[in-house]
Parts: structure tokens; sequence; C-alpha cells
């Protein structure tokens, strides 16, 4: 696991109350075998991947604490948006979060940050990508006024957004 990988996985064992995360790309990591696998229809197993996230979340749910994903995703879907949204059930509502679609369209008029975020707790934790979504670093922010950003950014996405059951990708 890399370092970056490492500082996330730490922040989010340690989670009292919130582990919020805020997706707003519509590629992720273009050249993960798994999607190249799916792009190709073929059958893919990430069942290690869902072993470790449910190993990080479950326990998470278990003490209480608020685990929650909102996606805002332009429309139409990009292929990587189709996957992602093909293995939520397994990978994220399995493991015990929540997760909520946004269509982009619905989203103009919310302050929003520049990156992708998770708040855990009292501290945020940025995510950077390069252009093709391979992520490239993670930045830790406490400072009051980025935590008050972020989660009123994720409240408001998430009052608006479409929970996973009820979302169609256009």
């Amino acid at each position: 696991m890399t370092e970056k990988f490492a500082v996330l996985n730490d922040l989010l064992r340690g989670a009292q109350r919130t582990a919020l995360h805020l997706e707003m790309r519509d590629t992720y990591a273009g050249t993960d075998p798994s999607f190249i696998t799916w792009l190709a229809g073929q059958p893919f197993d990430d069942a290690d991947l869902d072993a470790w996230w449910h190993g990080i979340i479950h326990p998470l749910v278990a003490r209480g604490v608020d685990v929650r994903r909102g996606r805002i995703v332009s429309e139409p879907v990009t292929d990587y948006i189709r996957y992602e949204y093909q293995i939520t059930p397994a990978a994220n509502l399995a493991a015990g979060e929540q997760v909520r679609w946004l269509p982009r369209r619905l989203a103009s008029d919310l302050a929003l940050p520049g990156n992708d975020f998770w708040l855990i707790d009292d501290q945020v934790v940025f995510n950077h990508f390069s252009g093709g979504g391979e992520m490239i670093d993670v930045e830790v922010v406490s400072e009051p006024p980025v935590v008050k950003l972020c989660a009123s950014a994720f409240e408001a996405v998430w009052e608006r957004a479409v929970d996973h059951q009820d979302y169609r990708p256009a």
C-alpha cells in the first residue's frame, strides 16, 4: 500500500463520528485492471478489493460512524461511472456505506471545494488526481473554515442527490 493510501486508511480506521466522501470526477484510475476487464465485457473478480474495503468500513458502521458517499456525475455518464455504478452494491453498499448520486446539472449553484475529499470527523482529506484519474496525493487539512466548507458542501449534495437504489445512470 502506498503512503498516500496508508494515510487515508489510518484516518478512516480512526473515525469516531463521520466518514463522508464526496466524489466529483467522471473517471478514476482509468488503468485499473478491473475497469479494463469490465470495459472489455469480461468477467472480473474484485473480491480482494471488496474484502479490504469491507474490513475498513464494517467496523466503522458497527460502532455507529456515519459513513456516506456522494457522487456528482456528468450525464450522459462515462464508462467509468457506469462501472462504478455497477460495482457499488458489492463494493460500497455491502460494506455498510450509504451512496447517493447527483447529476452535475443539479449541482451548479452549490459551493463545492475544488477536489474530491473525505471528511473524517474534524479533518478533511483532499484527494488529488492526475487528469487521467490516477490518485497522486492526499492532503490532510484541519483548519475550521475548510472543514466547515466541506461539511456544508457534502450535506448540500446529499440533500439533492438520489439514493443508489433509485438512481439510473443516463
